[in-house]
């Protein structure tokens, strides 16, 4: 279903910013440049056209009751309101993106047709991403690349607090699945989570992590 997402048209892509017009001409070689000088990306296109091997995922935050039993997980979160007309619903989707080499970004968008949502949440990602400072911080390790995180690192989104922690080669990624996909698409090969509160909640848990990683570029040194 991700590979059917529409992405933005970088051939017919005519800037409305100041930084599309500097991208267009050739004046940023990468997106790293742009998230170091603090400028604010307005459009999903500069992230097309810096990183044309872009990877996205989705994160199944839905769920709906399965033949006998159980639940089964669906892209979108179904909500209702209600109206004196009656019930009105509204789809909530969630979409990773990351080049699996240090970019990554989330999504979250909202709408009453599925498809619909999902292409919003993958043009939110695009202009949510951060450059994610990578390393080797383990001390059982101490091989000074870049496969880990150099040092611990905490995130907090809802109720969910996540504490990251630098692991050696060869450990993985020891989380679930959802925590998964973020991870891998940062680059990150080999790191310990460790998540307190409400975890079964796939959006908030995965937003605290993004909130973890983007405190690692904060950071000036470690904690």
């Amino acid at each position: 279903m991700a590979e059917q997402i529409a992405a933005a048209d970088v051939k017919n892509w005519i800037p409305k910013t100041a930084l599309g017009n500097d991208v267009l001409k050739g004046k940023y070689k990468s997106v790293e440049e742009i998230i170091q000088k603090g400028v604010l990306i307005l459009e999903p296109q500069i992230v097309d056209s810096l990183i044309p091997s872009l990877k996205h995922e989705i994160v199944y935050i839905g769920g709906s009751p399965g033949k006998g039993g159980g639940i089964r997980r669906t892209a979108t979160k179904r909500t209702a309101r209600m109206h004196k007309s009656g019930r009105r619903f509204k789809l909530t989707a969630l979409i990773l993106i990351g080049n699996e080499d240090g970019i990554v970004g989330i999504g979250q968008a909202s709408s009453k047709e599925h498809r619909v949502a999902l292409e919003k949440s993958l043009v939110q990602a695009k202009l949510n991403v951060i450059s994610v400072r990578r390393g080797c911080g383990s001390w059982e390790c101490s091989c000074g690349g870049d496969h880990s995180i150099p040092f611990r690192a905490e995130g907090k989104y809802g109720s969910i607090r996540v504490t990251l922690y630098p692991a050696p080669k060869g450990v993985g990624i020891v989380a679930n699945d959802s925590a998964k996909k973020i991870l891998k698409l940062a680059g990150i090969k080999d790191i310990w989570v460790k998540a307190f509160g409400q975890t079964s909640t796939r959006n908030n848990l995965v937003f605290a992590i993004y909130e973890a990683l983007r405190n690692l570029s904060r950071t000036k040194g470690g904690l």
